[in-house]
């Protein structure tokens, strides 16, 4: 018995330090997991680079990463693998809990790994073109913000192949996150909207139609279509995509930047910005977004759990690569689950707490071959109800709409196809000619 109970206290002594100190075994992990977020000039309200700046924090640390409030990833560990998972390990839990229960001892500065080092620019390096908002935009000290949208002209004459794009706020501090968008020439997304100055869409008209849980591919079809190219979130990665890929921007394209601001309590001004490396050879495929979407959602008043089903079918074969579910306000939990023609089932993604000031894409550790035929189901859960602290009003039915007090269910994919292939065919089969009868 001695001799196992030797053997187990040598074994925990591995997991985590019994008595932790900050320079020691806690910056490691801050560095490695939080300060991409908690330094100055970053979106959280406080900098954990320093002992003087973390130690009154110690509790609130352990709080948020024993509930998983922090850092922020809400994938279920069981169903699929990220290669941007910033969970932390348990060693990694114990030993914040420790340090923070054992006194949140200093140690000694010796023991301190070197400062990380992190981008005052662009992470992707120079980018070959800048583009900003054309306008600064006064974002007010107090009430909510409506989305608001930015309409500028690329000014591309060519094609352009895309494999680096990133988007940085202006003012970090008031960005809760911005969406860009590719309008090409020939949609008419926004149509009406001016360029270069802020802009509120008008809301359109309620259409009631029967929610049959069928899904589409929005803007792979249709006049209206756009492509998410790049999305910020606070503590996100900017969009690269693998060797041989790119994504396609047309020529005389528009971006439109989709801001959601957040007040602070202070007036700041913002002028958001995305920079873009080009491909330096042409691409052999095509990296192209979509969102599973169910445009004819109603969410009824009051309900706490209710559930949307979007279903689509690929019609070609697709490799998948990266998923951004996408809600309001209302949002509870989304999944994504592929039918293979097979009949056989896998969950690519569950988000069983979807929390809508964390816009997460999960970037697929392997991509994977989506065969001709698979079905994909994206589910939405709502929370309409009193209990949900967020909701901005639970005695009225919910519709989709832009605004975070109306809602969406927009399950977001990045697909690879080969370059010269049509993304439309993914949505949309193709149509196949008759052949002619026996000559006469």
């Amino acid at each position: 018995m001695p001799g196992m109970l030797t053997s187990f206290l040598l074994a925990a002594s591995t997991v985590f330090a019994a008595d932790p100190t900050f320079y020691k075994d806690v910056m490691p992990i801050l560095q490695n997991r939080c300060q991409e977020c908690h330094r100055a000039g970053e979106a959280a309200p406080m900098a954990f680079t320093s002992y003087k700046d973390t130690r009154p924090f110690a509790k609130a640390i352990e709080k948020a990463v024993l509930s998983k409030k922090m850092p922020p990833w809400h994938a279920d560990p069981h169903f699929g693998k990220f290669s941007n998972d910033r969970s932390l390990t348990e060693q990694e839990l114990n030993t914040l809990s420790a340090w923070a229960k054992t006194g949140a001892k200093e140690g000694k500065a010796a023991d301190a790994p070197a400062p990380r080092e992190y981008a005052t620019g662009w992470t992707i390096g120079k980018p070959d073109v800048v583009i900003d908002m054309a306008v600064d935009y006064k974002v007010p000290a107090s009430g909510t913000v409506e989305y608001t949208y930015f309409i500028v002209p690329t000014g591309f004459t060519e094609d352009k192949w895309v494999e680096k794009i990133e988007v940085r706020p202006g003012a970090a501090s008031v960005v809760h996150h911005v969406v860009l968008l590719s309008r090409p020439p020939s949609s008419k997304y926004l149509a009406d909207a001016p360029k270069g100055v802020a802009y509120l869409p008008k809301k359109q008209p309620e259409k009631r139609v029967p929610d049959t849980g069928k899904g589409i591919f929005s803007g792979l079809t249709g006049i209206a279509s756009a492509e998410m190219v790049s999305v910020y979130v606070p503590g996100g990665l900017a969009y690269e995509t693998r060797p041989g890929q790119a994504r396609l921007i047309p020529a005389g394209s528009d971006l439109i930047f989709q801001m959601h601001y957040t007040a602070n309590g202070k007036e700041t001004i913002d002028r958001s910005r995305v920079g873009m490396v080009f491909a330096k050879e042409p691409p052999k495929e095509r990296v192209v977004n979509t969102f599973i979407a169910n445009l004819n959602l109603v969410i009824p008043a009051g309900a706490e759990n209710h559930r949307i089903d979007a279903n689509v079918k690929v019609h070609e074969d697709v490799v998948l690569q990266n998923l951004f579910p996408h809600m309001h306000l209302r949002g509870k939990a989304f999944e994504y689950v592929a039918t293979y023609p097979s009949g056989e089932k896998e969950t690519l993604l569950k988000v069983p707490a979807y929390d809508f000031n964390w816009q997460l894409t999960y970037q697929l550790a392997k991509p994977l071959l989506l065969p001709k035929g698979t079905e994909i189901r994206a589910t939405a859960w709502y929370d309409n109800s009193p209990n949900n602290k967020y909701n901005p009003d639970p005695k009225s039915e919910v519709r989709w709409g832009d605004q975070s007090w109306e809602e969406m269910l927009a399950g977001f994919v990045d697909f690879a196809v080969p370059v010269n292939a049509d993304p439309r065919d993914i949505a949309v089969p193709k149509k196949t000619v008759a052949p002619a009868g026996p000559a006469r």
